[in-house]
């Protein structure tokens, strides 16, 4: 039965992340969500408390492989920027594999003025910064990147970098490869901050 139920609390967050991919995070509605599942909105209702739990629970499923890519990423045997590159490239390829999930990427501004939200967009956006920032200064201190760089701007280019092909990946119907042009733009960016 306990196993049941965790069945059922995950195709209730997958059927929202595949309503908010389609639809947008306008038109999900918990009663779209039971529809969609084939159960009524009291039963789904007994797995979150409102549509905000569920949100959060989104959040935590979106997030759930952050700490495995830190830490395979850390572990890496290769050189800084090299890590960089698989860092990013590990996001890459789990979107592209999972397009669904980057519906979450787009929306995570909107998300965050709900106040049971907010928190936990903002740890998930600073957990990721602070790593690329690790990543970042560890290229810079073998000088694969300039040391001058400020280490926050070049973060904010590669998340820039992966948040725009993505949204026009997804606006073009992914009618390219997202890992393919995200590593290509991002190896095009960090050339501008390769030391002499």
């Amino acid at each position: 039965m306990e196993n049941n139920i965790l069945h059922r609390k995950e195709r209730l967050i997958i059927t929202t992340i595949e309503i908010i991919d389609e639809l947008g995070i306008q038109k999900l509605s918990t009663r779209e969500i039971a529809r969609r599942q084939g159960i009524s909105e009291a039963t789904l209702f007994r797995h979150f408390k409102s549509k905000n739990e569920l949100l959060f629970t989104v959040l935590d499923f979106y997030s759930q492989f952050d700490e495995d890519i830190f830490q395979s990423t850390k572990f890496r045997d290769m050189d800084a920027k090299d890590k960089l590159l698989f860092f990013i490239n590990s996001y890459a390829e789990y979107y592209e594999n999972y397009p669904a999930i980057t519906s979450i990427m787009q929306i995570l501004d909107v998300l965050r003025y709900e106040p049971e939200l907010a928190e936990k967009v903002i740890n998930i956006q600073n957990n990721r910064m602070e790593f690329l920032i690790q990543l970042i200064e560890e290229a810079k201190n073998v000088k694969e990147i300039n040391p001058d760089a400020e280490s926050g701007q070049i973060a904010d280019i590669i998340l820039g970098i992966c948040r725009e092909v993505c949204l026009r990946w997804r606006i073009t119907g992914r009618k390219f490869s997202l890992k393919s042009q995200i590593m290509s733009t991002l190896n095009l960016a960090l050339k501008a901050f390769i030391g002499d």
